[in-house]
Formats: structure tokens, C-alpha cells, sequence
């Protein structure tokens, strides 16, 4: 199986524009990723697809691989799919969280791993918790899975509803795809669950396709305002 990982990486953002060449402790963060991702033995190659001149330059200057792509993309799956088009040979591409500097290359071989089922369309991560701070947190998706440990549903709401005491999976986001997978789903329309949520994921589990989940136990810190740089200092310094 060869594996293509490809990370995301825009400028503008609306709460911390620029974000991918903040500099962290001497590397800037879409550095971080891309050595993090690298460490990774499933992946064959990686490559940061950016729209952006300044963050393609840069990666060039620390030796990584980036592709410029399209500004009108609305979503790093979108992003992963124009890539594909251009390196055809891979059988399996995975989008990396590009503000997780921290990211383990342990996390992206649990998801890889799902692929050693041949049956396994579509892979992601998910991670217990306890936290009903978090739970009740909209902008922490959580997750239910079935005995197969396929996603059943995503949510911004807590589920399940429990009168006792229930578990709770939180997503993690990290997203593989088989080729075809992935370039069938870029062909589907927004649907109503989607839209509703605002969770991508959710079309493809309407259109019938299953999502395969893994467990991890660790969870690395994102950086989605300039207050979350200190966060990974801390993480790096411990």
C-alpha cells in the first residue's frame, strides 16, 4: 500500500492569520508538521498543499515537498483531491492537521492501519473522554461508533443523550481516504445532516459510506488562535 500525506495549509485564517509560519521555538509550525509527519514509515511521501506564494517558498527553504493549489477550495479534503489528481501512483492518501505541530506519527499509523482491511473506504481517529466540559463544548465534535467501531454519527451536540453514565468519543481529525474513496465523495453535493452540523464527514455517512475509527490514547495540542502557541511551548518544554 503507498501512501500519500498531504497537509493543508492556508494563510489567512480568521482568527490567526499567517498561523503556519508562526514561529515555535525556532521552526515555524507547518515545519513542525511536515518533520512530524515525515517520521511516519506508512507515508511514502509528503507534501503541503498550500495557496499561498509565502508558505510555498518557505517550505521550499527547509527542503520540504509543497504543490500550490487552488484558493477556492473550501476545505482541506477539497485540497487532498487536487493533489491526488496530480501524484496518481498512491492508493491511500491522509490529510494532516496542519496547526498540530506536535502531531505523533503514531496517530497517523493507527489510521493507516485500518487499511489493512481491504474493506475500509474512509479511516479517521477518535479519543475517549471524560471531560463533559468538553462534551458539552460545540466546537468539540464528538462521535458514536457501532460494535465494529464504525461512526454511526458526528456531532457539536453531546452524544449519546445518557441518563447515567455513558462513554464519549471526541474526534480527532485526521481523515484517510482510498483514491477512489475520496475522489467519489469530492462529487457529492452538501447534504442535509452537513449543513446542519457543519461537519463534512456527515455527507459521506449519508451517501452510505462507512467511516472506520481507530482509538487513540493521546491527544497533541492545535494552535487555532496565537494564545495556543504557549500551549505547545509548554507541550515542547515539558
Amino acid at each position: 500500500m503507498k501512501v500519500l500525506g498531504v497537509i493543508p495549509s492556508r494563510f489567512e485564517s480568521s482568527r490567526f492569520p499567517g498561523k503556519p509560519l508562526v514561529n515555535i521555538a525556532g521552526k515555524s509550525m507547518v515545519q513542525r508538521v511536515f518533520e512530524q509527519a515525515s517520521k511516519c514509515s506508512q507515508i511514502s511521501k509528503v507534501i503541503v498543499a498550500t495557496d499561498d506564494k509565502r508558505i510555498f517558498d518557505h517550505v521550499i527553504s527547509f527542503g520540504g515537498d509543497v504543490v500550490m493549489t487552488s484558493e477556492q477550495h473550501k476545505n482541506g479534503t477539497e485540497r487532498c483531491g487536487e493533489v491526488i489528481n496530480k501524484y496518481t501512483e498512491y492508493d491511500v492518501v491522509i490529510n494532516i492537521q496542519g496547526d498540530e505541530p506536535l502531531i505523533q506519527p503514531e496517530q497517523l499509523s493507527l489510521v493507516l492501519n485500518l487499511f489493512n482491511d481491504q474493506k475500509v473506504q474512509i479511516g479517521t481517529l477518535v479519543k475517549k473522554t471524560v471531560d463533559l466540559e468538553e462534551v458539552r463544548n460545540p466546537n468539540r465534535i464528538k462521535v458514536v461508533l457501532d460494535n465494529s467501531e464504525n461512526a454511526l454519527y458526528f456531532s457539536r451536540s453531546p452524544i449519546p443523550y445518557s441518563k447515567n453514565e455513558a462513554t464519549y468519543f471526541k474526534h480527532i481529525g485526521i481523515y484517510a481516504w482510498r483514491i477512489e474513496t475520496l475522489k467519489k465523495i469530492l462529487q457529492l453535493s452538501p447534504s442535509k445532516l452537513e449543513l446542519s452540523e457543519s461537519l463534512e464527514q456527515l455527507r459521506w455517512l449519508e451517501n452510505g459510506y462507512s467511516i472506520k475509527t481507530a482509538t487513540t490514547n493521546f491527544e497533541t495540542p492545535n494552535v487555532d488562535t496565537p494564545e495556543d502557541v504557549e500551549k505547545v511551548l509548554q507541550a515542547i518544554n515539558a
